[in-house]
């Protein structure tokens, strides 16, 4: 799992940012934290005609169904008229009392040994409860911005019930936040720069923070720092939203594992990465700026490509400066050597692992690192085979051929059409590449 790598890596050097919503809180409270349409329904309770009011509001087969946000501004009005207390006291009063519970052992660990960055939707401070040595600022509208230094940071975007009244709600309390520039807007949108962000139970259903993830999208097309934010999802997604994501946002999906296991593949690799951080920013360094090559044996391990292209965002370096993808390129070429000699089987695997990975985070095509990369996949897909024989790698063909879709989609095109074009033998990579 390359994504755990990464991900121990970027916390490992400080630069990891976690993007939380709703899914995250249900994960830490045994499934006790309310859904977002849940929590509205119990503000309806001591409304007249309470349970008309639900139907109009919540029920799916309801004609002209409002949106959430616009739910919750007619609650807000009917309570008011009620005279009930105000529907952000009365979201913060149920919030508050939400606690974690069952086994969070894995994801508190994490969140106690590492620099880390959160911003969260949420209203709760579920997160900063796991954070055992209390080493943890939480930051929300309404309440002035620590001037202190924590190891975590927490960034309520929506508001939290340290100050209910600015918590986001309603669609007016939504509108007010979209049209102004605040603190918050300004940190996200830096943060998403700056880090490797992982998002856990969100689905990106507000529309002020796809503006922002699109606005971030703009910018990496433009630095080619490739995409750096992962959302992680418990269920399985279709590969053409996992086509969308990565088009319209510049992001990567893991599927199909809940946030657990997601610690547990982090946790087992943050030893790893931890140990490499230092050595492996300091040897890029040292290529970049004094022109001196990484040892063979370094290049023959496997998490060495991956350590490399992670120590490049450490340092700040686009993947596609020319003093960059030249580096990059003597890499594979030295990789593809390796290949060449007897008894190297697991080298062709590796080079099939570290060229999916490439076209996982970065879209090739136009950009100068298109032919060093097409050359590289020929070699790859000209020495593997779906049978044994003698002189081609079964491991790389399963390796192309269970991460294929891992590729970003126009990479997949760019191959294929490549492939067709340049590869003599090539039924088995034929068979993969027109796939889609």
């Amino acid at each position: 799992m390359n994504a755990s790598f990464e991900i121990a890596y970027a916390a490992a050097a400080g630069h990891l940012c976690l993007f939380t919503g709703t899914g995250f809180s249900k994960a830490v409270t045994s499934n006790a934290a309310p859904s977002w349409q849940a929590l509205l329904e119990s503000t309806c309770e001591g409304l007249p005609n309470e349970e008309g009011l639900k139907a109009a509001l919540f029920d799916p087969s309801a004609k002209n169904r409002l949106a959430l946000d616009e739910a919750a501004q007619v609650i807000a009005i009917e309570r008011q008229k009620a005279g009930l207390p105000d529907i952000h006291d009365a979201v913060g009063e149920m919030i508050a009392g939400l606690a974690p519970s069952g086994d969070n052992s894995m994801i508190s660990a994490f969140l106690s040994e590492n620099r880390i960055q959160v911003i969260t939707t949420n209203y709760d401070k579920l997160l900063e409860g796991l954070v055992v040595h209390g080493d943890v600022n939480s930051i929300c509208p309404g309440l002035p911005v620590p001037r202190a230094t924590a190891a975590v940071n927490v960034y309520h975007v929506h508001g939290s019930t340290d100050s209910p009244a600015n918590m986001i709600v309603t669609s007016n309390d939504y509108m007010a936040f979209m049209r102004g520039e605040s603190f918050f807007s300004r940190k996200l949108s830096t943060i998403l720069y700056e880090n490797t962000v992982v998002i856990l139970g969100y689905s990106l259903g507000d529309a002020n923070l796809r503006a922002i993830l699109g606005d971030y999208r703009g910018f990496a097309r433009e630095q080619l720092i490739g995409g750096n934010i992962v959302l992680v999802s418990k269920d399985v997604v279709d590969q053409h939203l996992k086509d969308y994501y990565a088009s319209c946002y510049g992001m990567r999906v893991i599927d199909d594992i809940d946030i657990d296991t997601l610690f547990a593949f982090i946790s087992a690799s943050i030893p790893a990465a931890k140990a490499s951080v230092e050595s492996s920013m300091y040897a890029t360094r040292k290529l970049l700026e004094e022109n001196e090559f990484y040892a063979d044996s370094y290049l023959k391990s496997r998490v060495s490509f991956f350590e490399i292209v992670a120590s490049l965002g450490a340092i700040g370096r686009s993947i596609c400066s020319p003093d960059v993808v030249s580096a990059l390129g003597a890499v594979i070429a030295k990789k593809t050597e390796f290949t060449g000699v007897k008894d190297a089987w697991v080298q062709y695997d590796h080079l099939a692992e570290w060229l999916i990975y490439l076209g996982s985070i970065l879209e090739i095509a136009g950009t100068s690192m298109e032919p060093v990369y097409l050359h590289a996949v020929r070699q790859s897909m000209s020495t593997m085979s779906k049978v044994l024989y003698y002189g081609f790698s079964w491991q790389a063909y399963k390796t192309w051929d269970a991460t294929w879709f891992d590729i970003l989609a126009p990479n997949r095109l760019l191959i294929r059409d490549y492939i067709a074009a340049n590869l003599v033998y090539k039924e088995d990579a034929l068979e993969i590449v027109n796939r889609g």
